[in-house]
């Protein structure tokens, strides 16, 4: 729970005690004059009042009148709610600390704004915090982009066909999309040289990849998830999955399960601690790489029809589906990766532009065109922007 819903909520717990307590004559404060509310039949809880009012969280029911003593039916409750929700979302992300109160900037493509190039064919992004780390298929290497200018940093090899990649425990892993598969480790705090190989008995071509705060998990092409336990020593131990699974791609972890997109069977699935399945969800046709944004996943199609499912972690329940089908494509095609930065929801599409979500009412933001660059692939949030991989371009674009 934020401070700013905490206190709301401490408002809203003022509010009720009004209904019960102010005509037994129980009163806070005696003038809320000092506050400069408008309000003339305020005189109690002033200070919270003042920050529902001053916020924008409330306006009273007149210009002069709060009515504190009035019940709030449900449909006021939730509009309270939602907008406590966006107040704290809006003062409480990075972009408000940096003071880049902004919504609208200049695309990447114009005068050649927010591009690095990186290696050939750049598949996956991901930032620490400062920078951003790029897998390069071809290449077989890892660029490390600085993430305040877009500048390339340096290079790390010997990582071949790398793939996913993941920052945890103060170190960079990437897959290796190879048969045996492989997971490489990069100390960020060393020189750039050759990655470490960590292990090298992964199943077939391992590509998305995950962390559950204990073990690291590959999901593999060849029909397996891998659960790698870090270790003192190297090579780590590996134990490999296959029951259940058809062509496992992408991965998530939602603070308490694993879960792990079935690319041939259409599915998002609910793993357990061992690799098990708990649960199977119906996406759409081809799921790609989810995003988890706290409470739902968010789940790509790439295949026909195109679309993005929004699946409530909790339960499982799909909550919604954006199509064609349903008049609200809103230019999803080929959709590969989804991202979160905290408020919105970006979805890459291979066929170019990414597509823009709000992700807190499920609603349509829009979709923006990525020309001069070809397959918009991976894609994160360094808090401030996002960024996305173009496969076919050998770049990367900031957002």
């Amino acid at each position: 729970m934020t401070t700013r819903t905490g206190r709301f909520l401490g408002w809203l717990a003022a509010a009720w005690a009004a209904v019960f307590f102010l005509g037994a004559g129980v009163r806070a404060l005696a003038d809320c004059s000092s506050f400069g509310l408008p309000f003339t039949d305020v005189t109690s809880f002033c200070d919270p009042i003042a920050e529902a009012y001053y916020s924008g969280l409330t306006t009273g029911t007149t210009a002069t009148t709060y009515s504190p003593t009035a019940k709030v039916n449900r449909a006021q409750m939730a509009a309270f709610v939602t907008r406590t929700l966006d107040q704290s979302l809006l003062r409480g992300n990075r972009r408000a600390a940096l003071a880049q109160w902004w919504t609208q900037t200049p695309h990447y493509d114009d005068a050649g704004l927010g591009l690095t190039t990186v290696g050939t064919n750049p598949q996956h992004v991901i930032s620490d915090g400062a920078d951003i780390w790029v897998t390069n298929f071809t290449s077989g290497t890892v660029s490390r982009v600085r993430a305040s200018d877009g500048k390339k940093l340096e290079d790390w090899t010997g990582a071949a066909s790398a793939e996913g990649i993941l920052v945890a425990m103060g170190r960079v892993f990437v897959t290796g999309e190879t048969n045996p598969g492989h997971l490489y480790m990069i100390d960020p705090s060393a020189a750039a040289g050759a990655v470490t190989t960590l292990a090298s008995n992964l199943d077939d071509s391992p590509i998305g990849i995950a962390f559950d705060g204990v073990k690291i998990w590959t999901a593999n092409l060849g029909g397996s998830v891998s659960i790698v336990t870090p270790g003192g020593t190297t090579p780590w131990s590996v134990s490999t999955k296959t029951t259940g699974f058809g062509v496992p791609l992408g991965l998530v972890f939602d603070g308490s399960n694993v879960w792990a997109t079935d690319s041939t069977a259409d599915t998002l699935l609910k793993l357990d601690s061992n690799g098990n399945i708990l649960l199977t969800v119906n996406v759409g046709v081809h799921p790609e790489h989810p995003a988890f944004d706290g409470h739902n996943i968010w789940v790509p199609n790439a295949g026909s029809p195109p679309s993005l499912t929004v699946v409530r972690a909790s339960d499982g329940t799909v909550l919604k589906t954006f199509s064609a089908a349903n008049g609200n494509q809103n230019g999803l095609t080929a959709p590969l990766q989804a991202a979160f930065d905290g408020q919105e929801i970006l979805v890459t599409n291979g066929d170019g532009g990414v597509s823009l979500f709000k992700a807190t009412d499920l609603s349509i933001i829009g979709s923006r065109p990525t020309p001069g660059v070809t397959i918009p692939d991976g894609a994160c949030s360094d808090g401030v922007n996002f960024w996305v991989a173009f496969n076919g371009s050998g770049k990367i674009g900031r957002f």
